[in-house]
């Protein structure tokens, strides 16, 4: 695999990672106000508890339409990033024996890569799916706020000068 594939998918990957954290802190927001909600009374409760579908302005009709793939997505999510983690504490465990094994080391690593790739192909799936139920300037704003919490609206974190240039074929300054 070139050097620019590599960083092309480094690049993806950290893109899809931060969509996933977005969409994993309006889940963690929601929990907190789901205590404020049971204080604040019903007409709070029966509305959009997503803090991100707040931003957007998301109305009740997409909110009924959003809210199950929302909670599917979690679900799924979840399930692999705890999948993640076990993976994770194995190669801790592995590296730290004293006699590493590479192979199971590599075995693990690959498990940890396919999980991701799965996490991945589920936020492009419920982006996809959420599309279809946002207006067109829902979606313009939900991308750009994407955007901007995934850095891609403006130069790479790190690794900016050979980095910027093997993806964008230009100079990062």
């Amino acid at each position: 695999m070139s050097k620019r594939t590599k960083v092309f998918f480094i690049v993806l990957s950290v893109a899809f990672n931060v969509a996933f954290v977005a969409m994993w802190f309006a889940h963690a927001g929601s929990s907190r106000l789901g205590s404020e909600v049971s204080q604040a009374g019903p007409e709070i409760a029966a509305g959009v508890w997503c803090p991100l579908h707040r931003e957007l302005g998301t109305n009740e009709d997409q909110w009924r339409e959003i809210e199950p793939l929302l909670e599917e997505f979690q679900a799924s999510v979840g399930e692999l990033r705890r999948h993640v983690d076990k993976l994770r504490s194995g190669v801790i465990d592995l590296v730290a024996a004293e006699d590493p094994d590479l192979e199971a080391i590599r075995a693990r690593q690959e498990g940890i890569l396919t999980a991701k790739r799965n996490i991945q192909r589920l936020v492009i799936e419920h982006l996809l799916a959420e599309k279809e139920v946002l207006t067109p300037e829902q979606q313009e704003r939900l991308f750009e706020m994407l955007r901007n919490r995934a850095g891609c609206s403006g130069p790479p974190m790190s690794g900016r000068s050979s980095a910027a240039r093997s993806v964008t074929g230009q100079d990062p300054e």
